[in-house]
């Protein structure tokens, strides 16, 4: 990676550009420089929590920095020195999953969510000591499930805002009152609901909405404050204009979804139907002109918040199947005029090309040469940069070169939706030539991993059609009848063969639940669906929690685990009583039911991701973030299941940066908002602060246990992996065991950092 020819920036000069091009953001783009990004190393680490830090924010000047962790208590931090000036003890019951600094109070007002179901503010003034357990100026108690994120709106210190996952977004005006009604008192229901999408989740863009979106993320544009995005338990971000929604109300009934402004999804995860599919975080651009969407068991996604109507990156449900399908032009012998060839060696023989254009071919070529080898990362950030780079415009042969180049090194490399990606680079192709024989016989191979043969037939025989002399087409065409052959005759013989033996409230132990990883797991992810995926097996599961554990255990007194019995039964529902709770759901709400809604329901259009951010891994937690760092946002940033956390080039999707800052899990990562410095956060009790302080700049940096040694590849190689498996199958046993003995001091709150 390290020896392509990238476009790269260097400090000195930017600086020398500042006496010839005087502009006034300069700091802005000094702050999160390349050349600063590729010297980040771990500078300190802030000691003073006792479980896992959950939760980071700084203040608007950047002086202090706020914690909270699973120990249910606030820390708050000086930026200079990293020293403790507050330690709050919360009076949280659960693990704190979000806490922020209210705008406007001189840092004074600090306000967290948590497990409990509670949002509490503090007053740190009237703190008398660092570690003191004060009582909240506020207490709001009218969420019914985990609050997992708090919003605040710049220049407002009376209002913030809290998502959990009872399907429910509050406003809390501290103005209004200082606490939820009392219980027995006439106006018990809290009015402060802004957004209820109780009934707000859908499976596929196709579906209507009418289950409970769980909200796990939410965040407020600091350039245009009415915006609100919302991210859930489904694929679907979800952009709200605060000026358009209807009066606060009660939760006491549930409330129709209200419009959008905009819905966003990766258009090839907009109809898988998984259920387990879902955010875990999202927000804005520094500019609000882009959003983040972070995915668990996926990737990090970047999408334009204003796409109009008629873009290619706005689409409706119809338009995926034509992502596929073969079109006429495709399947004609005739070739239309192709576009002009590029010389023999890749590199045109035009004295005037400028040095930058002379550079985007050689790139291209190195792309090419990497298909011979395994290093297919390598080409692909090539095409990255030729692509989506800041250099100049590229004609339309070096593009359609560089596209079918990049599809071809997904379908090797075969990560997680690479299919998808080379049909998305094969569809651009074949607007420039429709009739390339490489674009056709590529989108034939994409469509052929994902399992769809009638429609990879459809362009292999196109592609055979082009180069009728070419053996690796006619191949092609062979083996995929043969494939459909052979499919026809296996759903002939299955007609009569009854499908399972699971029985509604047939009890499952973990061992069977485990046993099916290999039906559960996304392993072939780029190929056809499992009938578990197509199922509603997970959401209709419950959990029976039985243990054994009295103070009569055994016990071992040197690690303080406990040994213990730990038996989990899984039940799948029965119809009825799926039946009588959408039954009892429906008359509470007055919702039409799913037969009267669905026939009357038009699909949404949805905003298309722009750039895909890939290498790390976002499974076993259930709180990891994707942030922009910088005030121009030139950088995405994630933490990773494999305890590092990845540093990207927005434009171009190539990871420029790759650190060691957890001995289990990366959740959080904060940039400074003035400087070159970002906290990160995890599974570990500390808090590291990194800052560019390496001698030479490196893709690679270590944490405290020393220098990173890891090859890049083989670690994203390795979570991608991960990112195939169940997340049962993917946390690791040390994690449970470690937390074992809060079972017999029953103070073990739903499993810290990680979905439930």
């Amino acid at each position: 990676m390290g020896s392509l020819n990238f476009l790269d920036r260097n400090i000195t000069d930017l600086i020398e550009t500042r006496c010839i091009d005087a502009r006034r953001d300069v700091s802005r783009r000094l702050q999160t420089h390349s050349s600063l990004i590729q010297r980040l190393s771990l500078e300190k680490e802030l000691e003073g929590h006792l479980g896992c830090v959950n939760a980071l924010a700084w203040n608007s000047k950047g002086s202090l920095l706020i914690s909270g962790s699973d120990d249910t208590r606030i820390n708050v931090w000086s930026y200079g020195g990293g020293k403790l000036l507050h330690s709050v003890e919360t009076g949280h019951t659960a693990n704190i999953f979000c806490t922020k600094f209210v705008p406007e109070t001189s840092d004074e007002l600090v306000v967290s969510g948590a497990g409990d179901s509670e949002v509490r503010l503090f007053h740190l003034s009237r703190l008398s000591g660092r570690s003191e357990e004060h009582a909240p100026s506020a207490v709001f108690h009218c969420h019914t499930k985990r609050v997992k994120k708090l919003a605040v709106e710049v220049g407002n210190p009376n209002v913030v805002w809290s998502a959990s996952e009872d399907g429910t977004l509050r406003q809390h005006d501290f103005r209004e009152g200082a606490s939820c009604p009392h219980a027995g008192s006439s106006n018990q229901e809290c009015r402060n609901v802004l957004l209820d999408l109780r009934s707000g989740a859908k499976k596929s863009l196709a579906d209507s909405p009418r289950q409970c979106l769980a909200l796990k993320s939410c965040d407020i544009s600091t350039a245009q404050p009415h915006q609100l995005l919302i991210g859930g338990s489904d694929a679907f971000g979800r952009l709200y204009d605060r000026r358009m929604l209807p009066s606060l109300t009660s939760s006491q009934k549930r409330m129709r979804p209200p419009p959008c402004v905009n819905y966003f999804c990766p258009m090839h995860l907009s109809d898988q139907g998984r259920s387990s599919l879902h955010l875990t975080h999202v927000t804005f651009s520094p500019n609000g002109e882009e959003v983040l969407l972070s995915y668990s068991g996926e990737h990090v996604y970047l999408m334009d918040v204003n796409a109009g109507d008629g873009t290619s990156m706005r689409y409706r449900s119809g338009d995926i199947p034509k992502q596929m399908n073969a079109s006429p032009i495709a399947n004609q012998v005739e070739r239309s005029p192709s576009p002009p060839q590029i010389s023999r060696n890749g590199v045109p023989q035009n004295t005037n090309i400028s040095s930058r254009l002379r550079r985007c071919y050689e790139l291209v070529q190195a792309a090419k040469k990497s298909l011979e080898g395994s290093n297919y990362l390598y080409g692909i950030e090539a095409c990255n940069e030729v692509l989506d780079g800041r250099g100049p415009d590229i004609g339309p042969a070096l593009k359609h070169e560089c596209l079918c180049t990049r599809a071809s090194l997904f379908l090797k490399r075969k990560w997680k939706n690479d299919a998808h990606m080379a049909i998305r680079d094969c569809n651009k192709a074949l607007s420039i030539d429709p009739s390339s024989f490489r674009a056709n016989f590529c989108m034939s191979e994409a469509l052929l991993q994902l399992g769809k043969l009638k429609e990879a037939l459809d362009y292999a025989m196109a592609a055979q059609n082009l180069a009728p002399s070419n053996s690796e087409a006619s191949d092609r065409v062979k083996s995929i009848k043969e494939q459909l052959t052979q499919a026809e005759a296996e759903k002939i013989n299955n007609a009569g063969t009854p499908k399972s033996d699971m029985r509604p409230g047939r009890v499952r132990s973990l061992s069977d639940i485990f046993d099916r990883s290999d039906v559960n797991s996304d392993a072939s992810q780029d190929g056809p669906r499992s009938e578990r995926e197509d199922s509603d097996f997970e959401e209709e599961m419950e959990l029976d929690f039985e243990t054994s554990i009295s103070g009569d255990e055994e016990r071992d007194i040197e690690s303080g685990i406990l040994r213990g019995c730990l038996n989990l039964r899984f039940h799948r529902r029965s119809d009825s009583a799926k039946d009588k709770d959408k039954s009892s759901t429906n008359g509470s709400c007055g919702l039409p039911s799913p037969s009267q809604s669905e026939s009357a329901y038009q699909p949404e259009a949805m905003i298309d991701m722009k750039q895909r951010y890939v290498g790390h891994c976002n499974v076993g937690t259930d709180i990891k973030q994707a942030n922009f760092l910088g005030q121009r946002g030139e950088y995405v940033a994630s933490g990773s299941d494999d305890g590092r956390w990845f540093i990207w080039e927005k434009r171009t999707g190539r990871l420029i940066k790759m650190l060691a800052g957890d001995e289990a899990v990366v959740n959080c990562v904060q940039c400074h908002p003035f400087d070159c410095t970002i906290a990160t956060s995890g599974i570990d009790s500390t808090i590291k602060i990194w800052t560019p302080c390496a001698q030479v700049p490196s893709v690679v940096a270590g944490g405290t246990a020393g220098p990173e040694t890891a090859d890049v590849s083989s670690v994203m190689e390795i979570n991608q992996q991960k990112l195939c498996q169940n997340r049962e199958t993917f946390l690791p046993f040390e994690l449970l065991e470690r937390r074992m003995h809060d079972f017999a001091e029953g103070t073990l709150y739903p499993f810290e950092c990680a979905q439930s």
